[in-house]
């Protein structure tokens, strides 16, 4: 089926995405000063942006991995099933965790995960996500640490995509259907 064609335009800036990483990594330093290592696990694949600018922003102890969830496939609505395509390699119990999402929606990718994490037992677990939609959840979670609000647009770019096309792109932009 071939693809609408559609524009994107800018919400917010690399440099605004920057400057609130910085603001973030200052904050979650805090929460987990004299960690002996934090566990820092992107949701791929939206969250890898995000995840290595914030990641470099830590003046902390950081193992990283990752943990692949789809709950859309390329459509641009949640299919509310969430599926873990790809597991964490190491084990996580009785270690300090951060979860690093790129966007809470519906909330059921988040709620899932979590479930999942705390199930492994760790000592503690936070979650972050770079963008929240909280008009669209239907499930009741938040984000310990949420870079920014956005109302309910369909967006791409810093690592978010629509059907593989635009996680290139240096900002956060809404789809425009032409």
């Amino acid at each position: 089926m071939p693809q609408r064609p559609y524009v994107i335009d800018q919400m917010i800036s690399a440099k605004s995405i920057a400057a609130r990483i910085e603001d973030l990594s200052c904050e979650i330093h805090d929460e987990f000063a004299g960690t002996d290592k934090l566990v820092v696990v992107g949701l791929l694949r939206g969250s890898f942006v995000f995840i290595a600018d914030l990641v470099r922003e830590l003046d902390l102890p950081i193992e990283v991995d990752f943990l692949e969830a789809s709950s859309y496939g390329d459509g641009m609505e949640s299919s509310r099933e969430v599926r873990i395509l790809k597991d964490l390699r190491g084990a996580i119990e009785g270690r300090d965790v951060l979860v690093v999402e790129d966007i809470i929606d519906t909330g059921y990718t988040m709620h899932h995960v979590q479930n999942l994490m705390l199930s492994r037992k760790p000592a503690r677990l936070k979650t972050i996500a770079l963008l929240d939609k909280p008009t669209r959840r239907e499930v009741e979670i938040k984000a310990d640490w949420t870079g920014f609000e956005i109302p309910d647009e369909f967006v791409v770019g810093y690592g978010i995509d629509f059907a593989q096309r635009n996680r290139n792109l240096p900002y956060i932009g809404k789809v425009r259907f032409t």
